[in-house]
Parts: structure tokens; C-alpha cells; sequence
């Protein structure tokens, strides 16, 4: 929401500094963001004769700051300027600038004072002069009051650390927000190092060995009292222990209470503030060196291997369903592991990850082909109905990238695994953060905690997710000469037994496989040149009715090989052709046209408009739509036929109904994974009305030409498209058969 002091504040920056070099104009919208704070804090580093400035308000500009202007008040301000940038920031705050005027008035000390006791520093510096450290954090974009959602719990504990120990060297006021965050649980780790006794120039914020030597001299238990107890309260507090107060007296609730924790992480209960505690509390992976009855590993685990992990007293491991191609690590399940793992008493749960290194690769329609992919090689190994499939998600992903890359990554995983009659279960590997906010969601039901990696800002200031089933902590090497293996230790919750028999393999020969992306350009040239000579140009296409063919040969082919691998996995998991399934798909996209958008808005028009003409005939209840223009009525009877079929699971509905039809409509419209997939269901049931077999690794030309007509009709149009799209698959089939086996 737009502010006019904060656009104010803007207009200043600009007016004033905008044609200085190394401070960049900004947008007057009235909006506090970073680029706003971070123009302020390169102002201020301006009027402090700082020549390389930099948005970080870092040691330089502090330094500088508290040597020449220690004290800022109505009597001491150096410059108009110096006090606009502080009047600027404080409107950016949400606080009474007193107008941006270079004046500082009353206003403005009211506004810092409010500011000081808010961010619990009042006592530590009195009166309404702005000091270093309140600048620092007054150009940010930390709040200081409680913030939807936050524990008025956590911002007094927020506001003790600041009063208790913001005079000290490398302690910074931490927001007061209510929220546990990186920041906060850094400023607890320098907290506990004070406590220590660690001077300035020792306590970094690392949990390091000089930390836990302190911890494990202050092990507290009924009756304890003082700073101690209150930094364990503390950290009880951000790790979400429920019914914790902030205290300084270790009573037997708070006793009771860290009992119920030890029990969750799985330490040994003794209802104290111990060592192993404390490390639970503070760093992601606790203490490292406590046992673990799981493991994960890249592999193989032979016979004198599992030996050796079976005396070590591991009881479950993790093993990776398949190699990413084109890297050199092998670690796939090999032929007769699972079974030497089970006869040496251990059990097994499943692993998938490909290339889930950055935000980039997560999307819905890869978690749906993550989701296929990932079934057909559970089946292919054996694992049974139920096993838990855990995806992985390697890489520190901001909360952002969680909402915009993540979580619809997993809700394609979630809606696949689910409409297929697999019956595998769906776990997330990745930071706790992660691991928390899919399972919130209801995507999946229990959690492998990359716990190992404790500076992933994922990790860092969240509590242990409550569906942990493993808790990574440690890479170290179990055994000796061939029974020696590197793996990585995790705590066990027993959530999650893991499979300890197996199905026997199931087949993949002949099955398609992910296309040679290097074949790619002469896949296009030879699918333009035999379009060409049917009369289908590169561009356009002549339909009638003043309509524009909007998308080229060249676009809708690339927009189907760039779904190649749900295709692969749709192929796969159905035991077709992708050809087969890719053909209606590139073909219905590139004849697409305007009139096919018109009848979308009418669609949308009917079903969200309360004020249309019934004499409007392009109004209607249903249209073709999507990425395979696939009507509502033909999808819920085909999906309706597969699910008959056993083919998915899902809920019969009715073609002849409004509220099923726009249910299903808007999914053909938004989702092109369910496109794809209902593509496949659509030939499988078209097979079905013109009386052949279902589509197979076997089918003939003509079966397959059949079931291509059907999905256009029954007309002399269909017929026609037919003969044209046979031919397309015949080259579609050039490139993949040599691949497959």
C-alpha cells in the first residue's frame, strides 16, 4: 500500500542524490522496499565521505559513522541531510519523520525514542539521539513490532537479547517481529558465547568447539535459575516447543516440557538442559556424533557392506531409485541389493533426485513427470504399494522460491502420484523449512531433513519439522577393507520403516525413453519439410472466418519436446508410445487459432459472468481448451473410462453437469501436465469406442492411426488429419526407437 511520506522519501533520494554516482534513482511509488533502504544507506555512506558506496550497511560504514557522528540529536545533527535520511528511514519504519525537512524536531524524537523502545534498546541508549547501531537497523527492512502472525512470546525474547546485549562489539539489534529467522537465532548463538564469557574478539556466532565446551558446563535441570535458564527458555521458544514460557526459573514444567522434546528429536530423555539438548536447540544437525539407526547412501550396498552396517547398529537405509543422465555418479539400486539388504535385516525406503539443485528446475509439470518418472522406477525395482517415495530438493531455497518453485512442484507430484493407481506415498528431502511448508500443504506425509546442511537459510531459525522421519546429521564411513562404505548418518523417528521385501522387477524393456536433445534440430527440419509437402506451411494456415493459425510448426514443436520428459513418464507409466501421445498434442497447438481463444472467453464468460446475452452463441458451457484443445465432456467421460479401467483413481463425474464440466475445463485450461495426461486417457478410451485393443508397445500403424482419428472425430476432417498425423508418428518413431532398450 502506497504511503505519501515514504514516496516523500523517495522524491528526496532522487532530488537530492539522483545524479550522484553510485546511488541509483528509485521508483516513487510510496512503497518501502530494499532498494528504497538500500538508496539511504548509500546516501548516509555519501554524507560520510565513504567513496565506494554499497547497499550493505556494513563494518566500514559503522565504523566511520560512530567515529565521527556517535550521538545524532537536534543539537549535534552534522548536516539538513544527514537528518532528511533519518527522517526518510523512519517514515520507511511506519514511524512520524516530523516531514522531511532536515529539522529534527520533536516529532522525530518522539519517532526515535518509539523506535529505541520498541526494538527493546531504550535503557541501553537513553534520550532520543540516534546512535550507530539504531541507524543500522534503521535502514532495513526488519520491523520492530509484532507482525501478523508473530509470538508476542518470541519479540519480548527479540527485545531481551537487544536490551541485554546490544553494547557489545558485534552484536546487531535483531528485528522484534515475533518471527524466529536467521538473524535472530545468530544473535542467540553470540547471547550464549557472552554467557560463556567469550570477549568480543572470540565470540563469532559459531557453534564451534569453545561453544559446546561452554554448553557442556552448564548443563541445567530443576532449579536452575538466572541468564542461563532464560537463553534455554529462549531457544525453546524459537524452536515452537509448545506451552515453553520465557524464564529464568527451570521449574518441572519446563522440566516436563524438554522432556517432550528429547523424545521428539529422539535424544535420551532426561528432562534437562544438557548438551545434547542445547545442540538440538541451536544448530540444525545437533550433535553430530550421536547415533543413528538410518542411513542414505550413493553406494551400492554389497554383502560385507551391509554387514558392517548391520553391526553398527544401522536398521534403515536410503537408496537412490535412479542416475541423473548425464552425469557420472552411479548411484541406482543395483540388480540384487534390495534383497541383500533385507537378508541382512535392514529395510530400505526409496530416494528420487535428478537435477534438484536450483529454483529452475521445479515447476508443476516436472513434479508430474518427477512423479512418473519416479513410479516407474519404484515398480522397476520392486518396491510395493505403500513405500514412501522421498523427492529431493538440494539447494538453499528462499521462502520465495518455496512459494513460487517448490510448492507447485510438489502439488504436480502430489496430483500425479495420486490419480495413478501406484499406490506409493510421497515424502520431500530438503531443508526444514521446505520439509514444513509442503507438508502444510498436504503434499506430502513425512519428511528426510537435509539437517547436515546448518547454514542453509532453510535450516537456519526453523524448528524440526513435527513429520520427520529422518534427520540427516553426518557423512562418516562405516566398516573396514570391503566392508568400508561412506554414508550419510541419520537419526531415526520411526515414522517411516522403510520396505524390507520386494516385488520382483518389473520389465522395462522396449519402454521410451528421455529424447537425445542433440537430434533435436534435425527431428524439426524433418517434421517441417514433410508438413510442408502436405500443405501445412511453417506459418499460418488457411481456416476461414477471418481466423489467424497463431503458433508455428517450429513453436509447437519446441513447446512438446519441452514437456518430452512428462511424456516419457506418461508413456512409460501407461506402457504406450509417447509418438502416440505427443502427436495430438503439437498437433492441436499449432493449429491453434483465435477462434479458439474466442470460445474460451466464452466459456469463461459463462461460467463467471452473470450478465450475458443467452442469444450469444459463442457463450457456452464448454469448448476444446489447452495445451490439446480437449473438450470438458470428452475428458470426464474418458477419465471416467480409466478409472474404470484401473487405470488412475479419481472421483466419476457427470459430463452432463455445469460444476463438473467447469471444474474440468479450467484444469484442461491451466494445467498442461492434466492436458497431456488426459490426452493419454482420451486414445485409450477412443481405442475402446472404435473397437481395437488399448494402445500398446506393440501396436500396429494402423491402431495407432485409429485411435489419432478418433481424438480429432469421426468427420472426413478427422480422417483426413489422420493420414497426415500417422506419418508424423512414423518420424516421431524414427528418433525414439533407436533409444529405447
Amino acid at each position: 500500500m502506497a504511503d505519501d511520506m515514504v514516496k516523500q522519501a523517495q522524491r528526496f533520494i532522487n532530488t537530492t542524490y539522483g545524479t550522484y554516482p553510485g546511488i541509483p534513482r528509485v521508483e516513487e511509488d510510496g512503497k518501502t522496499g530494499w532498494s528504497t533502504m538500500y538508496a539511504l544507506t548509500r546516501c548516509l555512506q555519501y554524507e560520510l565521505g565513504i567513496s565506494a558506496l554499497s547497499d550493505s550497511f556494513g563494518p566500514t560504514t559503522l565504523s566511520t559513522l560512530t567515529s565521527r557522528w556517535p550521538s545524532i540529536n537536534a543539537s549535534t545533527a552534522p548536516s539538513a541531510n544527514v537528518v532528511r535520511i533519518i527522517q526518510s528511514g523512519l517514515y520507511c519504519k511506519g514511524y512520524d519523520g516530523g516531514e522531511i525537512d532536515g529539522i529534527y524536531n520533536s516529532r522525530v524524537s518522539a519517532a526515535v525514542q518509539k523506535l529505541k523502545s520498541d526494538a527493546g534498546v531504550a535503557g541501553a541508549y537513553p534520550g532520543d539521539a540516534m546512535v550507530p547501531k539504531l541507524f543500522k537497523a534503521l535502514l532495513n527492512m526488519d520491523p520492530y513490532v509484532t507482525v501478523s502472525g508473530g509470538s508476542d512470546t518470541v519479540r519480548s525474547i527479540q527485545q531481551w537479547m537487544n536490551s541485554k546485549y546490544v553494547n557489545r562489539l558485534n552484536y546487531f539489534i535483531v528485528p522484534c517481529d515475533g518471527f524466529f529467522s536467521r538473524d535472530v537465532q545468530k544473535a542467540l548463538m553470540f547471547a550464549i558465547q557472552y554467557q560463556i564469557g567469550m570477549t568480543d574478539d572470540v565470540a563469532n556466532g559459531v557453534f564451534g568447539p569453545g561453544t559446546q565446551s561452554g554448553l557442556k558446563a552448564n548443563t541445567l535441570s530443576v532449579g536452575s535459575s538466572g541468564t542461563w535458564v532464560q537463553l534455554f527458555s529462549a531457544a525453546m521458544v524459537f524452536n515452537k516447543r509448545s506451552g515453553v514460557a520465557f524464564t529464568s526459573s527451570f521449574d518441572s514444567d519446563l522440566s516436563s516440557r524438554v522432556s517432550t522434546f528429547q523424545s521428539f528429536v529422539k535424544l535420551p530423555v532426561t528432562g534437562q538442559g544438557d548438551f545434547q539438548t542445547w545442540a538440538s536447540l541451536l544448530v540444525s544437525t545437533g550433535d553430530p556424533t550421536r547415533p543413528g539407526a538410518a542411513l542414505d547412501c550413493v553406494t551400492e550396498i554389497t554383502p560385507a557392506r551391509a554387514q558392517s552396517l548391520k553391526a553398527a547398529g544401522f536398521q534403515v537405509a536410503g537408496r537412490y531409485l535412479c542416475n541423473v543422465a548425464g552425469t557420472d555418479l552411479d548411484k541406482i539400486i543395483k540388480p540384487g541389493e534390495l534383497s541383500v539388504i533385507a537378508d541382512n535385516g535392514m529395510r530400505v525406503f526409496p530416494i528420487y533426485q535428478t537435477y534438484g539443485g536450483s529454483a529452475s528446475y521445479f515447476n508443476g509439470p516436472q513434479g508430474a513427470s518427477d512423479a512418473l518418472d519416479a513410479m516407474f522406477w519404484a515398480n522397476y525395482h520392486g518396491f510395493k504399494p505403500g513405500s514412501r517415495i522421498y523427492f529431493a530438493v538440494d539447494f538453499d531455497a528462499l521462502d520465495y522460491q518455496v512459494t513460487d518453485s517448490i510448492l507447485p512442484h510438489f502439488r504436480g507430484i502430489k496430483s500425479t502420484m495420486d490419480s495413478y493407481t501406484s499406490g506409493y506415498q510421497v515424502g520431500v528431502y530438503g531443508p526444514r523449512n521446505i520439509c514444513s511448508r509442503v507438508a502444510a500443504e498436504g503434499l506430502t506425509s513425512a519428511s528426510f531433513v537435509s539437517d547436515m546442511s546448518t547454514g542453509f537459510s532453510g535450516n537456519l531459525g526453523y524448528p524440526m519439522p513435527e513429520d520427520w522421519a529422518f534427520d540427516q546429521i553426518a557423512t562418516i564411513t562405516v566398516g573396514s577393507g570391503s566392508g568400508s562404505i561412506q554414508i550419510d548418518k541419520n537419526v531415526y523417528s520411526g515414522r517411516d520403516a522403510g520396505q524390507s521385501s520386494f516385488n520382483p522387477p518389473a520389465p522395462s524393456d522396449q519402454l521410451d525413453v528421455g529424447f537425445d536433445k542433440t537430434q533435436k534440430g534435425a527431428l524439426l527440419a524433418e517434421i517441417q519439410h514433410y508438413l510442408e509437402s502436405k500443405g501445412i506451411p511453417e506459418e499460418g494456415g488457411n481456416i476461414g472466418e477471418d481466423a489467424i493459425q497463431v503458433n508455428t510448426t517450429t513453436e509447437a514443436f519446441n513447446v512438446v519436446m519441452g514437456y518430452d520428459a512428462v511424456f516419457t513418464g506418461l508413456a512409460r507409466a501407461l506402457r504406450m508410445r509417447k509418438a502416440l501421445i505427443m502427436i495430438p498434442v503439437f498437433w492441436e497447438f499449432r493449429k491453434w487459432s483465435t477462434l479458439d481463444a474466442l470460445a474460451d472467453t466464452g466459456v469463461e464468460t459463462y461460467y463467471t459472468s452473470g450478465d450475458w446475452d443467452p442469444f450469444d452463441i459463442w457463450i457456452k458451457n464448454d469448448s476444446s481448451t489447452g495445451i490439446a484443445q480437449i473438450f470438458a465432456k470428452t475428458a470426464i467421460i474418458a477419465r471416467n473410462y480409466a478409472i474404470g479401467q484401473g487405470i488412475i483413481n479419481g472421483t466419476i463425474m457427470d459430463e452432463t453437469k455445469d460444476a463438473d464440466l467447469w471444474n474440468i475445463w479450467q484444469k484442461l485450461h491451466d494445467d498442461d501436465a492434466f492436458s497431456m495426461g488426459t490426452t493419454a486417457h482420451v486414445l485409450i478410451q477412443g481405442a475402446n469406442d472404435v473397437g481395437i485393443p488399448r494402445p500398446n508397445l506393440t501396436y500396429s500403424q494402423e491402431n495407432s492411426r485409429l485411435v489419432l482419428k478418433r481424438f480429432r472425430g469421426f468427420g472426413e476432417e478427422a480422417e483426413t488429419d489422420s493420414q497426415i498425423q500417422i506419418g508424423l508418428y512414423q518420424i516421431l518413431e524414427k528418433y525414439f526407437a533407436p533409444l529405447r532398450g
